[in-house]
């Protein structure tokens, strides 16, 4: 099925100009800067941030390009995962008009986002196995749907889509399919970025939350069309990504070596937390995980919760989320954390 990206454009978005802000409209980084109305004299703080950031994080995205093979003009980065998802609700969705198509239980920003800017939620859920089925999304598709939204590995169920289930969707619709890829980095899969060109119609998201550590700076990535990323930075906030955080996307782009070893730790502590969860009498089912975290089932996740709560260790009562009952997910900590989950978890 053919995708046009201008047939899916809300029309108030075709026609809308961008801010063009000082550092648009002079590129350079040396001058006597009189254009932006900043304070000349330096910061109240021990760190020169009185000039504005560059708006589109040019070097940022070219240590990103080499790292994904991909071209500067395919990346946009975000607020975090959840402004792109925002702002391509607002691209492309007419409010009271047109709707998203979502895969329960998964991340809750797709539907907060829907609902904040007025547009209709169709809710598809996965199956039992917590995987897609391509014939009931593509049945649930109306006319007025312009966006899916599949999160592979899931959030909260931690597993990742069938790969041909994924690629049957995005052929087979012809709005923007997301697949966000959060937690990528813990999944024993390359991911979609590296299909770009094979579907005009798919973004991408990734974030810097997870595996590299910076879950503070809020700084997530989409991987997308270059026309694509053209109309999400047309209607982005001027500076939406502050010098600090982009400073600090680049020093670890340079430490890619230790977000791995990272990882490989977690995936260690991943994989030991589960055969020992499984030895618990409150276990009564543990789902595949390609994520930094595990779902568990319980005889009642609420109380499960509640009772860690008391005891200090926090962990997310999923039990109220379709097809996820009982269920609490645990994030993977270190060692010790674990180990004093496990502790708790022996006496309940």
């Amino acid at each position: 099925m053919a995708f046009s990206l201008d047939s899916i454009l809300r029309e108030n978005i075709k026609k809308a100009k961008p801010y063009s802000s000082a550092r648009d409209e002079y590129k350079g980084t040396e001058g006597t800067f009189l254009d932006a109305n900043e304070n000349p004299y330096g910061s109240a703080i021990d760190k020169k941030v009185n000039r504005y950031p560059d708006p589109l994080q040019r070097d940022v995205k070219e240590a990103l390009a080499k790292l994904k093979h991909v071209a500067p003009e395919n990346i946009f980065l975000g607020n975090g995962s959840d402004e792109p998802i925002d702002l391509l609700i607002r691209a492309t969705c007419q409010p009271a008009k047109d709707s998203i198509l979502i895969l329960p239980p998964t991340y809750g920003m797709y539907e907060v986002s829907a609902g904040i800017n007025d547009v209709e939620i169709i809710s598809v859920p996965l199956t039992r196995s917590f995987d897609l089925d391509p014939v009931a999304i593509l049945a649930a598709v109306k006319p007025s749907t312009k966006i899916i939204f599949i999160c592979s590995p899931n959030n909260p169920t931690g597993n990742l889509m069938s790969i041909d289930k994924v690629k049957t969707v995005l052929s087979s619709f012809n709005g923007i399919v997301v697949v966000d890829e959060a937690y990528i980095d813990f999944a024993d899969f390359a991911g979609f970025v590296p299909l770009l060109n094979q579907y005009p119609n798919l973004v991408v998201l990734q974030t810097f939350s997870k595996a590299w550590g910076m879950a503070a700076l809020r700084i997530g990535t989409a991987y997308a069309s270059k026309e694509i990323v053209s109309v999400l930075n047309k209607i982005k906030p001027p500076y939406n990504i502050n010098l600090l955080t982009q400073e600090a996307a680049l020093e670890a782009l340079q430490n890619n070596a230790l977000k791995d070893e990272m990882v490989r730790k977690i995936l260690v502590q991943r994989d030991w937390l589960r055969a020992e969860l499984s030895k618990l009498p409150i276990c009564l089912e543990l789902y595949p995980s390609d994520a930094n975290f595990i779902l568990m089932r319980t005889p009642d996740g609420k109380k499960v919760y509640d009772y860690l709560v008391d005891h200090v260790v926090i962990t997310r009562d999923r039990s109220k989320i379709i097809l996820c009952e009982g269920c609490i997910r645990i994030t993977v900590g270190t060692e010790e954390e674990n180990k004093r989950l496990l502790e708790v978890l022996k006496k309940y």
